[in-house]
């Protein structure tokens, strides 16, 4: 693992030990690494890429080699990481954003031709059981009624305290800015339920929030995404909450507020089986969150998001 002292380390963690496997080797320039322990003791850890590289060389010369890399590093290193498993005869479980640009994708696609090797996504809200059930419902009323179209709306707040600005997830050079670091498994759960974008207005952008309007094949979609404390709905405040979830469906509030728990766990299931998502279905959504990024805003104009007012 890459990244294994970072926030969703834990996750990916837990589920390499509930999928049956075993964590041989961890590497994180941090070394507040005590959550190992919970897990996997006797991982050998390593705060320098060196090291952790030549004990990995070390394995494959023995016959030991790894089957897996997990990739839980910032998103501006993951492109190579994902280099650095596929090249040392492992495949790739990379946490989102798989690539920050479009174009990474398919220098590694010819990558994983070259070496047999294959890259895997956490692309975990596809496997959410109310969203499962959404589709299928969705997939019924298009064969009755082709043609229709879905008004969709999108509010996540997850407030973040004085560190976000600071770290990397602040600068948008790492992170791919808000619409990458905090929203892009809930662009790709609508492109995978509603379709590929065909156009996209941003109306507000920011390092802490952004708004905007997504026209994708079935759906029309105002999505809100930030980290703003003040963003949070006073309701959610009273309640002692700093996150806020939303999606309605045609005015119909889609209820998924339960079962993330074992999420990590079923993707792992399914890449362990072959049925991990790749490349191809991870770039719509990296597409649209670089088409977000690199928008120029235009201000409270056309169809834009109630939390703007």
């Amino acid at each position: 693992m890459v990244g294994s002292a970072g926030f969703v380390a834990p996750r990916h963690m837990k589920a390499i030990l509930e999928t049956g496997n075993q964590l041989v080797a961890a590497l994180d320039p941090r070394d507040c690494m005590g959550v190992v322990d919970s897990y996997f003791p006797d991982t050998h850890f390593f705060t320098e890429f060196e090291r952790f590289d030549r004990h990995l060389d070390k394995l494959r010369r023995a016959g030991q080699g790894i089957d897996y890399l997990s990739i839980c590093s910032p998103n501006y290193l993951h492109d190579s990481h994902i280099r650095f498993a596929l090249r040392s005869g492992a495949d790739a479980i990379c946490e989102k954003p798989l690539v920050l640009n479009p174009w990474n994708l398919d220098a590694l696609s010819e990558l994983e031709a070259q070496t047999g090797r294959r890259v895997n996504t956490i692309l975990q809200l596809r496997l959410h059981p109310s969203i499962i059930a959404l589709k299928q419902r969705l997939d019924r009323e298009r064969a009755e009624q082709p043609g229709r179209v879905h008004d969709i709306d999108l509010s996540y707040v997850t407030a973040r305290g004085r560190w976000y600005p600071v770290s990397w997830k602040g600068d948008a050079a790492k992170s791919g800015g808000i619409a990458s670091n905090i929203g892009i498994h809930f662009f790709d759960m609508l492109i995978w339920l509603f379709g590929p974008p065909q156009a996209s207005v941003v109306h507000q952008l920011d390092q802490s929030r952004g708004a905007g309007f997504l026209q994708l094949g079935s759906a029309r979609v105002r999505w809100f995404l930030s980290v703003d404390y003040q963003d949070v709905p006073r309701e959610s405040k009273e309640k002692g909450q700093r996150t806020f979830r939303s999606i309605t469906v045609d005015g119909q509030e889609l209820e998924f507020s339960e079962g993330f728990a074992d999420l990590h766990t079923l993707s792992y299931q399914g890449i362990l089986a072959g049925q991990g998502f790749g490349l191809e279905q991870a770039r719509p959504s990296i597409e649209a969150v670089f088409a977000i990024r690199n928008s120029q805003p235009v201000g409270r104009e056309g169809d834009y998001h109630p939390l703007l007012r």
